[in-house]
């Protein structure tokens, strides 16, 4: 191909100008890319440059480039399609879900420190999302109400308008680092309530001071009293303790009963 023939493709290369260094090369690789991502010059659905165009506008081989755009997919910046052009993605938490589904089942103590993450990242939410929700946050908060209120008791519908609560609740932090890490733990979140909703204990009132207690996160959200929003989640979380640490011992029990029985 005739060098008139390629002008085009090179004047449109989002990587123009950017040598790098020969040492780390994938690091540096990886660090462009995203830097490109992040100046605008690749939107999410746009396609990423081929192995090829990509290893000459950085003057590296084709094999560093594609290790680099792998990692990336493993990341989560990057959709790797068999035969089709690898796309920019959009930021998500499908990163972060496998991570902490890994940690916790690969750790008797995992489910306990989820539980211990949960309380350090959920009141600062709430506090955050009296301070900043939009009336579009506070209709969506309200709808999920309804729902968990129709689910009591009715466990499955429970836990998926609860999972939706907390994440409702952190997409209304305004804050998308807090956003995300509460929906890379939804599958966590969801072991811990399929365990503390099963619960042969559990009866109608104390399914109702649930529900409760959720309307009073959403009640200090409503009316912007940041200091009311994380006490009542505070509030939450320590009357869920004693069940919790229940859930949490039963399953290192069991871990240790794996443990002892042999592979």
């Amino acid at each position: 191909m005739s060098d008139a023939a390629l002008a085009p493709e090179i004047d449109a290369d989002p990587f123009a100008a950017s040598d790098v260094v020969p040492t780390r090369l994938g690091d540096a690789l990886i660090a462009r890319i995203t830097q490109a991502i992040h100046d605008g010059r690749l939107k999410p659905g746009d396609a990423l440059p081929s192995e090829a165009r990509i290893a000459a506008s950085f003057g590296v081989s084709k094999p560093i480039a594609r290790e680099a755009i792998r990692q990336l997919a493993a990341m989560g910046v990057v959709h790797i399609q068999q035969g089709k052009p690898t796309r920019i993605q959009a930021l998500d938490a499908g990163p972060l879900d496998r991570f902490f589904r890994f940690a916790v089942r690969g750790s008797k103590t995992g489910l306990m420190e989820a539980i211990e993450l949960r309380r350090i990242l959920e009141p600062p939410i709430a506090r955050y999302s009296a301070e900043r929700r939009t009336p579009a946050d506070i209709e969506r908060l309200r709808a999920i109400l309804v729902r968990m209120k129709a689910a009591l008791s009715d466990v499955p519908r429970w836990i998926e308008a609860d999972l939706d609560f907390h994440e409702a609740l952190a997409a209304s932090s305004g804050n998308s680092l807090l956003d995300l890490q509460i929906q890379g733990l939804r599958p966590v979140i969801r072991e811990v309530m399929e365990s503390f909703n099963s619960r042969e204990a559990r009866n109608t009132s104390d399914w109702f001071k649930t529900y409760e207690r959720h309307v009073r996160v959403v009640e200090a959200i409503i009316a912007g009293d940041a200091t009311a929003a994380e006490a009542a989640m505070n509030t939450h979380f320590e009357a869920a303790e004693v069940a919790i640490a229940e859930i949490a011992n039963r399953r290192e029990d069991h871990h240790d009963h794996k443990d002892r029985a042999g592979p």
